[in-house]
């Protein structure tokens, strides 16, 4: 599995339509700091992040949306706090203003690090997991994944189980939050590779079998014990990764 380089961009970055631009961040951070960051949020923002009923889980919040508004920002040249969203049916965000359809964008978290995908146009969708051991893994994977991925996935050592689980989650979440239809449409209605050591890729779909063909799909690790799916629509493009490490503007 691809283990990416991460590069610290420059503060003028640009973004082709042949390209996708991938920001890994963590979300842990001092509480001094995420209170600065509490102000880059909207009205809407902050009061979503009030309803959370752990705290770790609303700083989270917090951090991971004032890094999305400042990895935007930069893209769009306006301030971080001036940026709002629209939301689609399944909640998927989008930019509402600055309103341009130009810039898309998707994001994901698990535990403490969080993946962004930009692309110019093209959809897309990112999911990461932490990879471990799950104790109902098999009756999981018997009851989402399609009849061919479960037969992949039984075959597999001991060992590989916990990667083989995360590798097929991971890269179907990432293909449905790109198309946007979030859990709506049936996971076992399309078929994604899930071996360990074998390359990402949309083997079939259901109703629609020249689909696969439009999609990019990528597997690799953001981190140690993480693993993560892109899903782009466009197979020929370049992928370029992003370390998020400033915060707030200097």
């Amino acid at each position: 599995m691809r283990k990416p380089t991460w590069n610290t961009p420059s503060n003028n970055i640009n973004l082709s339509q042949d390209q996708v631009h991938i920001w890994r961040a963590w979300l842990t951070q001092p509480m001094p700091l995420i209170q600065q960051i509490a102000e880059l949020l909207s009205d809407d923002e902050k009061a979503r992040a009030r309803r959370f009923h752990f705290e770790r889980d609303r700083l989270k919040f917090i951090v991971g949306r004032g890094i999305l508004r400042q990895i935007l920002s930069r893209y769009l040249a306006v301030q971080a706090e001036e940026i709002q969203f629209s939301y689609g049916s399944q909640g998927k965000p989008a930019l509402a203003i600055p309103a341009t359809q130009n810039i898309q964008f998707n994001l994901a978290h698990s535990r403490n690090l969080a993946l962004y995908a930009v692309t110019c146009k093209q959809k897309a969708g990112i999911d990461v997991e932490y990879i471990r051991r799950l104790d109902d893994m098999a009756q999981m994977a018997a009851r989402f994944f399609s009849p061919r991925e479960n037969a992949a996935f039984q075959r597999l050592p001991e060992k590989d189980k916990p990667a083989g689980f995360f590798n097929c989650w991971t890269r179907k979440e990432a293909w449905l939050k790109a198309c946007g239809d979030g859990l709506t449409r049936p996971l076992d209605q399309f078929d994604v590779t899930l071996t360990p050591g074998d390359p990402a890729r949309i083997l079939s779909i259901r109703n629609a079998p020249a689909e696969a063909a439009r999609w990019q799909l990528q597997a690799f690790q953001p981190a140690p014990n993480y693993v993560a799916a892109l899903a782009v629509e466009d197979a020929a493009l370049q992928t370029d990764y992003w370390h998020f490490s400033s915060l707030l503007p200097a």
